[in-house]
Parts: structure tokens; C-alpha cells; sequence
């Protein structure tokens, strides 16, 4: 039965039209062994309802109402679950599609993808590489220079600011060093980086999103 149905069925109300920016994922964690683990009895203790329900269960929160959305503070994006680095600040850009957006991540290796077929459609769910935990969706349709745009639920993450962490947000993967510096926090000799702030405050017209 698609999704369609199904929400007529359960609420007997009109009709409406899903996208996939509003549906979960097909199913709830796997079983796999990942190199973090947490009991779910300490994860409903120290999350919040939502931050439980959208990482543990595959739940999306909703569209424009996330604690990221909009948010322009410098600095990481963190796994609320373990506190790994996921995405950085100059990476964040405004795709109108109501979650935080994000074009790169912090390493290659941060995010795990894999297919999800729910609702009749195909997409692609990101979890995070050390503990599993649901963060969102991956689509073709971001900005320059990936081309790519990760639609994340803000109750998948955690944040690291530049203002008060310089050193540990510097050492979590921050790259406008310029601003770690005046905050006091010298980097290692014969760093390179490369900061790609441009995008930042761009809105990137988008059709359809998925978390």
C-alpha cells in the first residue's frame, strides 16, 4: 500500500499529497555492528523524544521547526548520538526545503549511505559511520562543487561553535582557520586548507527533499 493510502486510511481525512522531504525512512535501525554502541534504554534517557524517535527509529521531524534550520553560528556539525563530526558550517547553505542542507561532509567516511525503497520511491538515507544513528537523506541537486545536498533532521545533530571550542572545533575539521585564529587557537605548522564560504547564505531552489 503506498504512503498515500496508508496516511488516508490511518487519519480518514482528505486526501493530501506526500513529498519526500515529509516521509521517515522504510524501516528502523538495523542490527549492524557499528564501532560505537549505546543500550536504547541510556539513549531514551539523555535524548529528547524527537532526538530518539528521528536517529533510533528513522523519524522525520517537521519541515522548518529543527533548532538548525536556520542556524548561521560557525562551527561543526556533530552526531547528536556519539558526537562524531559530520558536516561543517561553510558547508551549510539555505535550500529552502525546510532542514538544515549541507553540499560536503567533514570526511568522506562520516556519513554511511544506503538504499531506502519506502514508499514506492527510491532514496538514499545517510546514518552515521560510528554509531548508525538516522540523519537524513542524500540527493543530486545541491550547489557547486559537489553537486550534492545532504538533507539532515537538526534532532540528528549535535554543534560544535567556533566561538566557544576554537581548538577542539579546529581539530574536529573547521578549515577558516582565520577565524580559529583570532579566537586563539594556533593551528599546526604546514597546515592546508581550503575554505569555500561563498555558498554560505545561498538559496538553492529545490523541488522535493527527504529526511
Amino acid at each position: 500500500m503506498s504512503g498515500f493510502n496508508l496516511l488516508h486510511l490511518i487519519t480518514n481525512a482528505k486526501p493530501v499529497t506526500l513529498k519526500p522531504c515529509g516521509l521517515p525512512s522504510g524501516t528502523c535501525r538495523t542490527k549492524k555492528t557499528w564501532p560505537k554502541s549505546f543500550s536504547q534504554e541510556e539513549l531514551k534517557k539523555r535524548l529528547s523524544p524527537i532526538q530518539f524517535h528521528v536517529t533510533q527509529e528513522k523519524g522525520t521531524e517537521s519541515a522548518f521547526r529543527g533548532e538548525y534550520t536556520e542556524y548561521k553560528e560557525d562551527g561543526i556539525y556533530t552526531c547528536v548520538v556519539c558526537g562524531s563530526p559530520l558536516f561543517k558550517s561553510e558547508t551549510k547553505f539555505d535550500s529552502g526545503s525546510g532542514w538544515p542542507s549541507f553540499y560536503d561532509l567533514v570526511k568522506e567516511e562520516s556519513v554511511t549511505v544506503t538504499d531506502d525503497f519506502a514508499y514506492g520511491m527510491h532514496r538514499v538515507e545517510t546514518s552515521c559511520s560510528q554509531c548508525g544513528s538516522h540523519l537524513g537523506h542524500l540527493f543530486d541537486d545541491g550547489p557547486r562543487p559537489t553537486g550534492k545536498r545532504y538533507c539532515i533532521n537538526s534532532a540528528s545533530l549535535g554543534f560544535q561553535s567556533v566561538t566557544q571550542n576554537p581548538e577542539t572545533v579546529s581539530q574536529l575539521g573547521y578549515t577558516d582557520l582565520k577565524t580559529v585564529r583570532q579566537l586563539g587557537y594556533t593551528e599546526p605548522e604546514n597546515s592546508q586548507t581550503t575554505t569555500v564560504s561563498s555558498i554560505r547564505g545561498h538559496r538553492h531552489p529545490l523541488e522535493t527533499c527527504g529526511t
